[in-house]
Protein backbone atom coordinates (compact mmCIF):
# COMPACT_ATOMS: atom_id res chain seq x y z
CA UNK A 1 0.00 0.00 0.00
CA UNK A 2 1.38 3.44 -0.72
CA UNK A 3 1.11 5.79 1.66
CA UNK A 4 0.31 9.87 1.37
CA UNK A 5 1.34 12.04 4.26
CA UNK A 6 -0.44 14.75 5.45
CA UNK A 7 0.77 17.87 7.46
CA UNK A 8 -2.82 18.95 9.18
CA UNK A 9 -3.35 22.06 11.16
CA UNK A 10 -5.60 22.35 13.98
CA UNK A 11 -6.59 24.93 16.52
CA UNK A 12 -2.77 25.65 17.37
CA UNK A 13 -2.33 27.35 13.90
CA UNK A 14 -4.59 29.87 15.26
CA UNK A 15 -2.41 30.13 18.60
CA UNK A 16 0.43 30.99 16.60
CA UNK A 17 -0.45 34.14 14.87
CA UNK A 18 1.15 36.19 13.50
CA UNK A 19 3.59 33.61 11.95
CA UNK A 20 1.13 31.49 10.71
CA UNK A 21 -1.36 33.82 9.04
CA UNK A 22 0.74 33.29 5.76
CA UNK A 23 1.72 29.89 6.42
CA UNK A 24 0.83 26.38 7.52
CA UNK A 25 2.29 25.53 11.05
CA UNK A 26 4.41 22.71 9.25
CA UNK A 27 6.26 25.46 7.69
CA UNK A 28 7.34 26.81 10.90
CA UNK A 29 11.59 27.05 10.89
CA UNK A 30 12.71 25.46 14.22
CA UNK A 31 16.07 24.33 14.56
CA UNK A 32 17.87 24.08 11.24
CA UNK A 33 14.64 22.90 9.48
CA UNK A 34 11.44 23.65 8.50
CA UNK A 35 8.83 21.60 10.86
CA UNK A 36 7.71 20.07 7.36
CA UNK A 37 11.20 19.53 6.23
CA UNK A 38 11.94 17.41 9.02
CA UNK A 39 9.01 15.09 8.27
CA UNK A 40 9.87 15.00 4.70
CA UNK A 41 13.77 13.71 5.69
CA UNK A 42 12.63 10.86 8.01
CA UNK A 43 9.54 9.77 6.25
CA UNK A 44 11.71 9.85 3.03
CA UNK A 45 9.09 11.06 1.03
CA UNK A 46 7.30 14.50 0.12
CA UNK A 47 4.02 16.03 2.39
CA UNK A 48 1.71 17.97 1.59
CA UNK A 49 -0.94 20.24 3.91
CA UNK A 50 -4.37 20.02 5.33
CA UNK A 51 -4.40 24.24 5.94
CA UNK A 52 -6.99 27.12 5.73
CA UNK A 53 -8.84 27.85 2.63
CA UNK A 54 -7.39 30.56 1.89
CA UNK A 55 -3.98 29.36 1.86
CA UNK A 56 -4.37 25.93 -0.37
CA UNK A 57 -3.89 27.34 -3.03
CA UNK A 58 -0.20 27.60 -2.46
CA UNK A 59 0.51 24.93 0.30
CA UNK A 60 -1.86 22.75 -1.50
CA UNK A 61 -3.33 18.67 -0.56
CA UNK A 62 -1.91 15.72 -2.06
CA UNK A 63 -3.52 12.60 -2.18
CA UNK A 64 -2.08 10.50 -4.65
CA UNK A 65 -1.41 7.21 -2.48
CA UNK A 66 -3.72 4.24 -1.70
CA UNK A 67 -3.84 5.73 1.95
CA UNK A 68 -3.23 9.25 4.03
CA UNK A 69 -1.33 9.41 6.96
CA UNK A 70 -2.43 12.41 8.85
CA UNK A 71 0.47 14.12 10.98
CA UNK A 72 -0.03 16.95 13.29
CA UNK A 73 1.94 19.73 11.64
CA UNK A 74 3.05 21.30 14.77
CA UNK A 75 4.55 18.03 15.82
CA UNK A 76 8.48 17.19 15.72
CA UNK A 77 9.30 14.06 14.52
CA UNK A 78 11.61 11.58 16.78
CA UNK A 79 12.66 8.21 16.49
CA UNK A 80 9.42 6.60 19.02
CA UNK A 81 6.81 8.53 17.72
CA UNK A 82 8.11 7.69 13.47
CA UNK A 83 7.66 3.67 14.81
CA UNK A 84 4.30 4.23 16.18
CA UNK A 85 3.04 6.02 12.89
CA UNK A 86 5.02 3.37 10.43
CA UNK A 87 2.64 0.50 12.31
CA UNK A 88 -0.51 2.59 12.12
CA UNK A 89 -3.75 0.79 11.10
CA UNK A 90 -6.55 1.86 9.22
CA UNK A 91 -8.98 4.20 11.35
CA UNK A 92 -6.12 4.19 13.88
CA UNK A 93 -5.30 7.69 15.88
CA UNK A 94 -2.05 8.52 17.91
CA UNK A 95 -3.27 10.86 20.32
CA UNK A 96 -1.82 13.30 23.30
CA UNK A 97 -4.57 14.49 25.64
CA UNK A 98 -6.84 15.70 24.02
CA UNK A 99 -4.92 16.52 20.69
CA UNK A 100 -4.89 13.78 17.74
CA UNK A 101 -0.76 13.75 16.56
CA UNK A 102 -1.18 11.73 13.87
CA UNK A 103 -3.44 9.07 12.26
CA UNK A 104 -3.83 7.03 9.39
CA UNK A 105 -7.63 7.22 7.32
CA UNK A 106 -8.43 5.92 3.61
CA UNK A 107 -8.49 9.52 2.08
CA UNK A 108 -9.67 13.48 3.44
CA UNK A 109 -13.01 14.10 1.98
CA UNK A 110 -13.26 16.94 4.11
CA UNK A 111 -10.55 19.13 3.95
CA UNK A 112 -12.41 21.74 6.11
CA UNK A 113 -12.49 19.43 8.80
CA UNK A 114 -9.93 19.43 11.79
CA UNK A 115 -9.58 15.84 12.77
CA UNK A 116 -10.84 14.52 16.17
CA UNK A 117 -10.46 11.60 18.36
CA UNK A 118 -14.12 10.67 18.03
CA UNK A 119 -12.81 10.27 14.07
CA UNK A 120 -11.63 7.39 14.78
CA UNK A 121 -11.82 3.72 15.81
CA UNK A 122 -9.20 3.31 17.72
CA UNK A 123 -6.64 5.03 19.42
CA UNK A 124 -3.00 5.02 20.66
CA UNK A 125 -2.39 6.97 23.92
CA UNK A 126 1.34 8.49 23.77
CA UNK A 127 2.82 7.84 27.80
CA UNK A 128 4.65 11.22 27.55
CA UNK A 129 4.58 14.47 25.27
CA UNK A 130 5.28 14.87 22.50
CA UNK A 131 8.27 17.38 20.82
CA UNK A 132 5.03 19.78 20.10
CA UNK A 133 4.88 23.83 19.26
CA UNK A 134 1.94 25.64 20.38
CA UNK A 135 2.83 29.11 21.31
CA UNK A 136 4.79 31.49 19.65
CA UNK A 137 7.63 31.65 22.42
CA UNK A 138 7.73 28.05 21.69
CA UNK A 139 9.98 28.25 18.71
CA UNK A 140 12.99 30.11 20.26
CA UNK A 141 12.61 28.58 23.66
CA UNK A 142 13.03 25.36 22.22
CA UNK A 143 15.39 26.22 19.33
CA UNK A 144 18.54 24.66 20.78
CA UNK A 145 16.52 21.35 21.55
CA UNK A 146 15.30 21.60 17.69
CA UNK A 147 18.73 22.16 16.47
CA UNK A 148 20.26 19.52 18.45
CA UNK A 149 18.47 17.32 17.18
CA UNK A 150 18.18 18.35 13.17
CA UNK A 151 22.45 18.31 13.76
CA UNK A 152 22.29 14.68 14.14
CA UNK A 153 19.59 14.09 11.07
CA UNK A 154 21.30 16.50 8.60
CA UNK A 155 25.22 15.81 9.23
CA UNK A 156 24.95 11.74 10.58
CA UNK A 157 27.44 10.18 8.43
CA UNK A 158 29.04 12.54 6.20
CA UNK A 159 31.94 14.81 6.51
CA UNK A 160 32.39 18.57 6.91
CA UNK A 161 33.88 21.14 4.49
CA UNK A 162 37.01 21.75 5.74
CA UNK A 163 37.23 24.77 8.07
CA UNK A 164 39.92 27.37 6.95
CA UNK A 165 43.01 27.75 9.78
CA UNK A 166 42.03 31.73 9.77
CA UNK A 167 39.69 30.88 11.88
CA UNK A 168 39.53 30.59 15.87
CA UNK A 169 37.77 27.11 16.37
CA UNK A 170 36.35 25.56 19.66
CA UNK A 171 34.98 21.43 19.29
CA UNK A 172 35.41 21.48 15.49
CA UNK A 173 33.74 18.32 15.78
CA UNK A 174 30.36 19.99 16.61
CA UNK A 175 30.73 22.09 13.80
CA UNK A 176 29.50 21.28 10.09
CA UNK A 177 30.29 23.29 6.97
CA UNK A 178 28.12 22.95 3.94
CA UNK A 179 29.80 23.14 0.37
CA UNK A 180 30.08 26.18 -0.72
CA UNK A 181 29.64 28.24 2.77
CA UNK A 182 32.61 30.67 3.37
CA UNK A 183 33.85 31.48 6.87
CA UNK A 184 37.32 33.25 7.28
CA UNK A 185 38.88 34.87 10.61
CA UNK A 186 35.91 34.23 13.06
CA UNK A 187 35.61 32.47 16.40
CA UNK A 188 33.37 29.59 16.57
CA UNK A 189 32.30 28.20 20.01
CA UNK A 190 30.38 24.92 19.95
CA UNK A 191 31.14 24.08 23.56
CA UNK A 192 27.51 24.79 24.65
CA UNK A 193 26.03 23.37 21.42
CA UNK A 194 26.46 22.73 17.22
CA UNK A 195 27.56 25.21 14.88
CA UNK A 196 25.56 24.39 11.09
CA UNK A 197 27.02 26.45 8.61
CA UNK A 198 24.79 25.94 5.38
CA UNK A 199 25.72 25.62 1.52
CA UNK A 200 26.52 29.03 0.04
CA UNK A 201 26.42 31.09 3.57
CA UNK A 202 29.08 33.06 4.33
CA UNK A 203 30.39 34.02 7.88
CA UNK A 204 32.19 37.60 7.52
CA UNK A 205 35.44 38.33 8.82
CA UNK A 206 35.12 39.47 12.79
CA UNK A 207 32.20 37.40 13.31
CA UNK A 208 31.76 35.67 17.05
CA UNK A 209 29.36 32.66 17.34
CA UNK A 210 28.76 30.68 20.28
CA UNK A 211 26.81 27.79 19.57
CA UNK A 212 24.36 26.06 19.14
CA UNK A 213 23.77 27.80 16.01
CA UNK A 214 22.54 27.39 12.05
CA UNK A 215 23.41 29.77 9.52
CA UNK A 216 20.71 28.19 6.40
CA UNK A 217 21.71 27.98 3.18
CA UNK A 218 22.71 31.16 1.47
CA UNK A 219 22.16 33.51 4.76
CA UNK A 220 25.14 35.95 5.43
CA UNK A 221 26.72 36.83 8.91
CA UNK A 222 27.83 40.76 8.10
CA UNK A 223 31.23 41.69 9.84
CA UNK A 224 31.81 41.56 13.57
CA UNK A 225 27.96 40.11 14.40
CA UNK A 226 27.90 38.72 17.72
CA UNK A 227 25.38 35.31 17.95
CA UNK A 228 24.37 34.18 21.14
CA UNK A 229 22.95 30.46 20.42
CA UNK A 230 20.35 28.94 20.57
CA UNK A 231 19.79 30.97 17.55
CA UNK A 232 18.80 30.17 13.45
CA UNK A 233 19.02 32.77 10.74
CA UNK A 234 17.05 31.36 7.93
CA UNK A 235 17.90 30.65 3.76
CA UNK A 236 19.01 33.87 2.30
CA UNK A 237 18.80 36.16 5.60
CA UNK A 238 21.55 38.69 6.44
CA UNK A 239 22.31 39.39 10.26
CA UNK A 240 24.63 41.63 11.80
CA UNK A 241 24.85 43.57 15.34
CA UNK A 242 24.20 41.38 18.38
CA UNK A 243 21.64 38.28 18.53
CA UNK A 244 20.62 36.03 21.42
CA UNK A 245 18.28 33.27 21.07
CA UNK A 246 16.76 34.31 18.36
CA UNK A 247 14.94 32.65 14.90
CA UNK A 248 14.69 34.29 11.91
CA UNK A 249 12.70 32.36 9.03
CA UNK A 250 14.02 33.50 6.37
CA UNK A 251 14.42 36.02 3.47
CA UNK A 252 14.45 38.54 5.95
CA UNK A 253 17.08 41.24 7.23
CA UNK A 254 18.52 42.54 10.80
CA UNK A 255 21.81 43.76 8.72
CA UNK A 256 23.10 46.22 11.49
CA UNK A 257 24.21 47.03 14.56
CA UNK A 258 21.36 46.81 16.75
CA UNK A 259 20.07 43.91 19.70
CA UNK A 260 17.49 41.39 18.87
CA UNK A 261 16.66 38.69 21.97
CA UNK A 262 14.45 36.02 22.29
CA UNK A 263 12.29 37.06 19.37
CA UNK A 264 11.27 35.09 15.85
CA UNK A 265 10.80 36.93 12.69
CA UNK A 266 9.14 35.94 9.77
CA UNK A 267 9.84 36.10 5.88
CA UNK A 268 10.52 38.89 4.07
CA UNK A 269 10.82 41.08 7.19
CA UNK A 270 13.39 44.45 7.65
CA UNK A 271 15.25 45.78 10.87
CA UNK A 272 16.65 48.87 10.48
CA UNK A 273 19.79 50.04 11.26
CA UNK A 274 20.43 50.57 15.43
CA UNK A 275 17.45 49.24 16.24
CA UNK A 276 16.93 47.31 19.31
CA UNK A 277 14.20 45.25 21.30
CA UNK A 278 14.25 44.75 25.28
CA UNK A 279 13.34 41.07 26.27
CA UNK A 280 13.28 41.22 29.90
CA UNK A 281 11.08 44.08 31.54
CA UNK A 282 12.78 46.34 34.56
CA UNK A 283 10.65 44.59 37.39
CA UNK A 284 11.89 40.95 35.97
CA UNK A 285 7.88 39.98 36.00
CA UNK A 286 7.09 37.36 33.48
CA UNK A 287 6.39 38.65 29.99
CA UNK A 288 3.06 38.97 28.49
CA UNK A 289 2.18 38.33 25.04
CA UNK A 290 -0.65 39.51 22.67
CA UNK A 291 -3.00 36.38 21.55
CA UNK A 292 -4.88 36.67 18.45
CA UNK A 293 -7.79 34.46 19.78
CA UNK A 294 -7.46 35.66 23.16
CA UNK A 295 -7.98 39.17 22.08
CA UNK A 296 -5.56 40.18 25.06
CA UNK A 297 -1.92 39.34 26.34
CA UNK A 298 -1.32 36.37 28.40
CA UNK A 299 1.24 35.10 30.37
CA UNK A 300 4.49 33.49 28.54
CA UNK A 301 5.48 31.80 31.70
CA UNK A 302 8.66 33.49 30.68
CA UNK A 303 11.21 36.18 31.99
CA UNK A 304 13.18 36.46 28.83
CA UNK A 305 10.45 37.03 25.92
CA UNK A 306 11.72 39.87 22.69
CA UNK A 307 9.84 40.44 19.77
CA UNK A 308 7.73 38.51 17.52
CA UNK A 309 7.31 39.87 14.02
CA UNK A 310 4.87 37.97 10.87
CA UNK A 311 5.73 38.20 7.39
CA UNK A 312 6.30 41.31 5.00
CA UNK A 313 7.19 43.42 8.06
CA UNK A 314 9.38 46.36 8.40
CA UNK A 315 10.75 48.63 11.16
CA UNK A 316 12.78 51.65 10.32
CA UNK A 317 16.68 53.41 11.74
CA UNK A 318 16.44 53.23 15.45
CA UNK A 319 13.46 51.92 16.19
CA UNK A 320 12.56 50.45 20.10
CA UNK A 321 10.48 47.54 20.85
CA UNK A 322 9.41 47.02 24.43
CA UNK A 323 9.83 43.50 25.71
CA UNK A 324 7.33 41.17 24.58
CA UNK A 325 6.17 42.86 21.04
CA UNK A 326 3.91 41.41 18.67
CA UNK A 327 3.93 42.75 15.15
CA UNK A 328 1.59 41.78 12.15
CA UNK A 329 1.89 40.59 8.89
CA UNK A 330 3.06 43.97 6.43
CA UNK A 331 3.57 46.29 9.36
CA UNK A 332 5.61 49.50 8.88
CA UNK A 333 6.98 50.98 11.99
CA UNK A 334 9.25 53.73 12.02
CA UNK A 335 9.50 57.21 14.30
CA UNK A 336 11.19 57.86 18.17
CA UNK A 337 9.93 56.03 21.32
CA UNK A 338 8.83 53.04 21.99
CA UNK A 339 5.60 51.97 19.58
CA UNK A 340 2.90 50.07 21.39
CA UNK A 341 3.65 46.29 22.44
CA UNK A 342 0.87 44.96 19.88
CA UNK A 343 1.28 46.16 16.30
CA UNK A 344 -1.95 44.63 13.93
CA UNK A 345 -0.97 44.00 10.17
CA UNK A 346 -1.34 46.38 7.94
CA UNK A 347 -0.18 48.72 10.36
CA UNK A 348 1.32 52.74 9.03
CA UNK A 349 3.08 53.97 12.03
CA UNK A 350 5.05 54.17 15.20
CA UNK A 351 4.66 55.67 18.91
CA UNK A 352 3.18 58.57 17.69
CA UNK A 353 0.45 56.72 16.37
CA UNK A 354 -0.46 54.51 13.42
CA UNK A 355 -2.52 54.68 10.08
CA UNK A 356 -3.94 52.00 7.55
CA UNK A 357 -0.84 50.39 5.03
CA UNK A 358 -2.91 50.16 1.96
CA UNK A 359 -2.78 46.49 0.31
CA UNK A 360 -1.79 48.60 -2.89
CA UNK A 361 1.35 50.02 -1.52
CA UNK A 362 2.28 46.51 0.91
CA UNK A 363 2.52 45.00 -2.70
CA UNK A 364 4.56 47.73 -4.31
CA UNK A 365 6.76 46.97 -1.87
CA UNK A 366 7.02 43.11 -1.91
CA UNK A 367 6.91 43.09 -5.35
CA UNK A 368 11.02 45.25 -5.28
CA UNK A 369 11.71 42.78 -2.21
CA UNK A 370 11.11 39.35 -4.01
CA UNK A 371 12.94 41.01 -6.74
CA UNK A 372 16.31 41.40 -5.05
CA UNK A 373 16.23 37.70 -4.31
CA UNK A 374 14.78 36.83 -8.15
CA UNK A 375 11.73 35.63 -7.30
CA UNK A 376 8.32 36.65 -8.31
CA UNK A 377 5.35 38.03 -5.89
CA UNK A 378 2.66 36.93 -8.06
CA UNK A 379 -1.31 36.65 -8.06
CA UNK A 380 -1.33 33.62 -5.04
CA UNK A 381 0.64 35.78 -2.65
CA UNK A 382 -1.42 38.86 -3.16
CA UNK A 383 -4.67 36.85 -2.55
CA UNK A 384 -2.87 35.54 0.99
CA UNK A 385 -1.80 38.75 1.91
CA UNK A 386 -5.75 40.96 1.16
CA UNK A 387 -7.61 38.04 3.28
CA UNK A 388 -5.04 38.68 5.84
CA UNK A 389 -5.86 42.36 5.70
CA UNK A 390 -9.57 42.21 5.81
CA UNK A 391 -9.34 39.35 8.60
CA UNK A 392 -7.34 41.70 11.04
CA UNK A 393 -9.58 45.07 10.08
CA UNK A 394 -11.00 44.50 13.97
CA UNK A 395 -7.65 45.13 15.42
CA UNK A 396 -6.69 48.21 13.61
CA UNK A 397 -8.85 50.27 15.28
CA UNK A 398 -6.31 53.46 15.26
Amino acid sequence: MQRNYILFDDSRRLNLYPLTFTRPVAEIRIGILTIREKWEKVLGKPCSFLTADYLREKYALSQNGDESCLINGGVIPDKELLNLINKLNLNQAIIWGDTVIAALIKSVSNPDHVPTISDFTEIIRLAESPFIITNPWDIFKCNGKALEMDFELITKDRKSEPISDTNKVIRPEKIFIEKGAKVECAILSANNGPIYIGADSEIMEGSIVRGSFALCNGATLKMGAKIYGPTTVGPNSKVGGEVNNSVIFGNSNKAHDGFLGNSVLGEWCNIGADSNNSNLKNNYANVKLWNFTKKGFVDTGLQFCGLIMGDHSKCGINTMFNTGTVVGVSANIFGSGFPRNFIPSFAWGGAQGFTVYSTEKAFETAKLVYERRGLTFDDVDKKILTHIFEITKEFRNF
